[in-house]
């Protein structure tokens, strides 16, 4: 850790393992953070690009009435006509706001994309070919306005983008400002923006499926492929701002047929030719801690240009229905982080089924279809309420070689027996009966979130495999551990209940307790459901009153 004005160069890097195990919380110490928050650097959570056009978006979401169901069955679902409106939607559905809360002199904006501390490290850029209003280019989606901040003019490069996309895709940029998590939680930082970039390729692949569109991962994209296309690594426009580490690409596609992927390198002459607008504000003073870990695990994971990946989930049984009185985008607009559970509510089985079955993959069904690689996130359970089951702990693999890694590897006294009235195709395991809520709550850095809901989760992550020699996986890892939370946050919303990401949790005494003891499996997220307690305090105020349009 240094305390300085400027960004150092960094003159060595970090493993992954070394890394993840210096990040750890352990009973006797936390990962190393600051000592106490300074507020008088305390990122803004809007970024800017100023002296850029601005073309501001429509806000129509809550007039698009689609069965929260038919999200999950893309065919039912018409793809919606592309045009600024959609374009509007997508983006408010995904990254926009969803709220602003006030409390005394405090007041603060929520979003549709689930964050850390609510700190919001995750930055979006739009790359496409235009509209009869909007003109080719690259953009920055700035949420606050609810606008597009226009980088690059792609105008006059209209028909090559056409050729390259083709008339009914685009590309979305996503990249971190990890200043801003590391503000609060320094070093571990870099594992909760990795969870942030998860929740947002979730979130959009969500809103696409609401629109009948599609959302793919550009996984062979490389890190500095992706930094030339949204103008990361044009260093003027960062002059007297944070960096943006680039993260990853997806490809939109609003047609029911399949996309071509786009030619990356003729993508990159196109936008090598351009010039770049707008210079990015400074979230924070200078007088900042930086946390020199954090750059060089970055380094460590940055993607090189890979070969695309092709890989098919297995053919599960149709999703079931979830009995809901909400449409998909009053889910996905009401959407919150609990903050306490009520302790005493019990969840029916047929929804703690559902809830789960939802979780895993299916082709060409959101949020999961987005990623190219077979599951590595697999779930262990604390079971503490829910209707006909024994509490204690359960497994749910999501792939068969993942049921065998969780048998290998947990303890041998697990049983490994089939819950009542499972559906066959869903693999759920109990281990063991026990009361674990206490086990919970300490085990979640004695959060009493952890064990005052229905259930609670602990992600484990494939840990060895191909990580030393691919570290990018690393971030892919709590991407999938991410995409896992936001369709758990939506299916608790949908039946009234409420989700919490918890990130502060024991990394070993979790394993401890599973029978973990090696780094065959590692946790990388907890997750909390059940039903919460008002904090009546808070008042709640529409997400875009500031614009005076009533949303």
């Amino acid at each position: 850790m240094t305390i300085q004005n400027k960004q150092p160069k960094m003159n060595n890097i970090i493993s992954v393992d070394e890394y993840h195990q210096r990040s750890k919380h352990s009973l006797q110490k936390y990962a190393q953070g600051p000592d106490g928050l300074d507020w008088d650097t305390q990122p803004d959570p809007f970024r800017r690009f100023d002296g850029c056009s601005r073309f501001a978006l429509p806000l129509p979401a809550k007039n698009l009435i689609v069965d929260f169901n038919d999200i999950y069955h893309q065919q039912r679902i018409k793809p919606a006509i592309f045009d600024q409106n959609t374009l509007g939607a997508l983006f408010q559905l995904s990254l926009g706001l969803s709220a602003w809360k006030v409390y005394g002199a405090d007041r603060w904006a929520l979003r549709i994309n689930p964050s850390s501390g609510n700190l919001h490290p995750t930055e979006a850029y739009l790359l496409f070919s235009g509209t009869n209003i909007i003109p080719a280019g690259v953009y920055h989606y700035q949420s606050h306005e609810h606008s597009l901040e226009q980088r690059c003019n792609l105008k006059a490069h209209t028909d090559a983008l056409t050729s390259q996309l083709g008339s009914g895709c685009f590309l979305i940029g996503i990249s971190s400002i990890h200043w801003r998590e590391a503000w609060k939680y320094g070093e571990r930082a870099y594992r909760y923006c990795q969870h942030d970039v998860g929740h947002a390729i979730a979130a959009i692949r969500y809103a696409a499926a609401v629109l009948g569109w599609r959302a793919e991962l550009l996984e062979h994209y490389g890190d500095q492929h992706i930094a030339t296309l949204l103008g990361l690594n044009h260093q003027d426009s960062f002059r007297h701002a944070e960096t943006e580490t680039p993260d990853l690409m997806l490809l939109i596609n609003t047609s029911s047929s399949k996309a071509d992927l786009p030619d990356m390198d003729r993508l990159i002459e196109i936008i090598e030719q351009v010039e770049w607008k707008g210079q990015a504000n400074c979230l924070s003073p200078d007088n900042r801690i930086h946390w020199d870990v954090i750059e060089k695990i970055s380094a460590t994971c940055e993607k090189p240009q890979t070969e695309p990946q092709h890989w098919l989930p297995p053919e599960y049984p149709m999703l079931s229905q979830c009995d809901t009185d909400f449409d998909a985008s009053s889910v996905i607009r009401q959407r919150r982080s609990a903050q306490a559970f009520d302790a005493r509510s019990v969840l029916p089985l047929t929804d703690f089924y559902r809830i789960l079955d939802s979780l895993l993959p299916r082709a060409d069904t959101a949020p999961f279809d987005a990623l190219k690689w077979q599951p590595r996130i697999h779930l262990v359970l604390f079971v503490h309420r829910v209707e006909g089951l024994k509490p204690g702990l359960y497994a749910l693999p999501r792939s068969k070689p993942g049921e065998g890694l969780l048998k290998h590897n947990l303890r041998e006294q697990f049983d490994w027996s089939r819950p009542p009235i499972c559906p066959e195709s869903l693999p759920l395991f109990h281990l063991v009966s026990a009361n674990s809520q206490n086990a919970a709550r300490t085990l979640s850095c004695h959060q009493a979130i952890a064990s005052d809901g229905a259930f609670n989760v602990s992600m484990l992550a494939e840990f060895q495999g191909e990580i030393s020699n691919k570290p990018w996986q690393y971030k892919q890892l709590f991407w999938e551990a991410g995409l896992v939370g936001q369709s758990l946050y939506l299916e608790a919303e949908a039946i009234s209940l409420r989700g919490t990401g918890i990130g502060c949790y024991f990394d070993e005494a979790v394993h401890e307790t599973l029978g973990i003891n090696n780094n065959a499996l590692q946790v990388v997220y907890h997750f909390t459901v059940g039903t919460p307690v008002q904090d009546s305090r808070l008042i709640s105020l529409p997400p875009y009153g500031h614009l005076n349009t009533g949303n």
